[in-house]
């Protein structure tokens, strides 16, 4: 038992005096380690959060605010990213191209994270059975007309019957606006 003690009490100050001696990297020095521009490196600082007026042009980030101090909106699914066009620096909008292709302005005091989202094969990703979904909290998704004329305003009919009801053959949401033939669904006074 005190041999025991013995070689884990050696073995624990050699730990430490391991830990006390400082590491010499090869070829760096101690001064550039602590240059404030080496710390400063764009690519060193993945999942830093920081406004976009202090990133470089080609930057990917994502979780991007649309107005300051808002929280991030943007570039949030998994294994997306986004790409600053212009120089953040130069004016008080940054040209950002989305994953989507669309490039949009967003003010430069907004912030946002570098790097890509985590999880990329996410879109790939198969679900082996339709209890997998269920799984995920995915409920199914009924047809109108395979429902009754009480629950949906396809619903009812003999057999595969496309009229529905009093309503004839135009499609219906299920509170019983049409949903085609042009049927005009925004506000009817355009916004200036």
């Amino acid at each position: 038992m005190a041999a025991i003690f013995r070689a884990r009490k050696v073995s624990s100050t050699l730990f430490c005096n391991f830990l006390r001696t400082p590491i010499r990297h090869a070829g760096t020095s101690q001064s550039a380690l602590t240059n404030p521009i080496f710390s400063l490196d764009i690519s060193s600082q993945f999942g830093s959060c920081m406004p976009i007026s202090m990133m470089r042009i080609g930057t990917l980030i994502h979780n991007i605010e649309l107005r300051p101090g808002e929280g991030g909106k943007l570039v949030r699914a998994a294994g997306t990213a986004a790409k600053i066009l212009k120089e953040p620096s130069a004016s008080k909008y940054c040209l950002i191209r989305l994953p989507s292709g669309r490039e949009k302005l967003i003010d430069t005091s907004c912030r946002a994270t570098i790097g890509t989202v985590s999880n990329p094969e996410h879109g790939t990703k198969r679900l082996r059975k339709a209890g997998h979904s269920r799984w995920l909290g995915r409920r199914p998704v009924v047809r109108g007309v395979a429902m009754n004329p009480v629950d949906h305003p396809h619903g009812g009919g003999e057999g595969k019957s496309k009229s529905s009801g009093g309503h004839g053959g135009v499609s219906r949401t299920p509170w019983g606006k049409p949903t085609k033939s042009g049927y005009k669904t925004g506000p009817l006074k355009r916004r200036k």
